[in-house]
């Protein structure tokens, strides 16, 4: 009997059918990146999707993590959100359920694959790209009208994995890089599924071979897993404007400060290592610094209160420097014991201490649908467009059964 390769395991596992639960769910999460893509049309990227010819759906693939406000898996440590909602909107499902299906597959996807990746691919590879290229072909491979087959399926994942790529080298470096993984994960992953479909085919071994992608990238690849549910309920809402290992710092310090009334004096943080690896900045010159920055971050909370947009921008770095100086950060043994399945921090003013194990939005503290909701209100704002447009994008996605009339919005947000 010929082996059967963990792309075609995963590729039965996406064939189950899914449950109005899990589609409702998924609606949030589009709401959620519609939210995101709004509010960056005024950053700086924001312009360039203008610029380049192309389809508009995957133009939002440029937009989705700009503000660092997308979903998040935390064990896979990855943001399905951006690469799978870019990829659906890059073709156009005629059905309003088949689209969220496809979503919900290619969120699936992107975290069974990205949960098997160890420490050494984390730390010189980008998971939402070397996974998500995966979820996005997952994705475009049930939007089209032809439904494929498991093995269709499997080639699409196995040429995808064949150019998976994209490392962290742009962390130290003020680039877009980031937004051009997102964008190159999501239209590849469209290009080799319409490929699979017309007989191209891929290796079925490209994650476990010899000359694959664990070999290539990691030491100690972590076993695939099929649980019955679908994954896409493990996946976290963001509510701060700032990457999310410094969330569970921002969530201590609300409550240190919600209990003492005021952050004086010295703070001290302390966090997972990825967190301070990722985020101890004490001093951010630029807007993603400062989103990096767990000083900065635990500063905003200090000095003003719960995190907003504005409070990230240059105005802010400068205004906070003397409140960054009053905060430390150090990593504590027993927080990233329990890490990535729980993001901790444990924040220290004085004689009080705060200590959480998870985050806001996480499922063990989840933002309801209401707090999701005024998210996406908030983010479409900053982004320039007014209350009418926050409106119709928040009906279209919780309500809509027409995937036309969310392209048709799109194009008219990045014309």
């Amino acid at each position: 009997m010929t082996q059967e390769s963990l792309t075609e395991k995963l590729a039965t596992h996406l064939m189950r059918p899914v449950d109005e639960a899990t589609r409702q769910r998924a609606r949030l999460h589009l709401l959620d990146w519609l939210g995101c893509v709004a509010g960056a049309l005024t950053s700086e990227v924001g312009s360039l999707p203008r610029k380049i010819s192309g389809v508009p759906g995957y133009h939002g693939s440029w937009l989705g993590n700009v503000l660092e406000m997308d979903d998040i898996h935390r064990s896979s440590i990855l943001h399905p959100g951006p690469v799978v909602w870019g990829n659906i909107f890059g073709q156009l499902a005629a059905d309003f359920d088949e689209m969220l299906e496809a979503a919900i597959r290619g969120y699936e996807a992107v975290i069974a694959i990205g949960s098997t990746f160890d420490d050494r691919h984390y730390s010189y590879w980008h998971n939402t790209s070397t996974a998500g290229i995966f979820g996005a072909a997952v994705a475009a491979s049930f939007s089209f009208e032809q439904r494929p087959s498991l093995e269709n399926v499997v080639d699409a994942m196995g040429l995808a994995g064949s150019v998976s790529g994209g490392f962290w080298q742009m962390r130290n470096e003020d680039t877009i890089t980031k937004q051009w993984h997102i964008f190159h994960a999501a239209e590849t992953g469209w290009h080799v599924a319409e490929a699979s479909l017309e007989g191209a085919t891929g290796p079925r071994f490209i994650l476990e071979g010899p000359q694959g992608l664990y070999a290539a990238t990691c030491e100690n690849p972590k076993p695939m897993t099929f649980p019955d549910h679908w994954r896409i309920h493990e996946v976290s809402f963001k509510p701060w404007g700032a990457c999310r290992h410094a969330h569970p710092a921002i969530d201590a310090a609300l409550e240190l400060k919600a209990k003492l009334g005021t952050l004086d004096g010295d703070i001290h943080v302390e966090t997972y290592a990825d967190a301070i690896s990722f985020c101890d900045r004490p001093d951010p010159q630029t807007v993603i610094d400062a989103k990096f920055s767990l000083q900065h971050a635990v500063a905003v909370v200090a000095e003003r209160g719960v995190p907003q947009l504005a409070d990230f921008e240059p105005d802010a770095i400068a205004a906070l420097a003397d409140a960054r100086a009053r905060v430390t950060v150090s990593e504590a043994g027993d927080i990233t014991t329990r890490y990535p399945e729980h993001y901790g921090a444990r924040i220290t003013c004085g004689e009080e201490a705060i200590e959480l194990v998870d985050t806001l939005g996480d499922p063990e503290r989840p933002l309801s649908k209401a707090g999701i909701i005024e998210k996406a209100r908030a983010l479409i704002a900053w982004g320039g467009l007014d209350v009418k447009e926050a409106d119709r994008a928040i009906d279209l996605a919780l309500n809509g059964d027409d995937p036309a009339a969310i392209h048709e919005m799109l194009s008219g947000w990045l014309s």
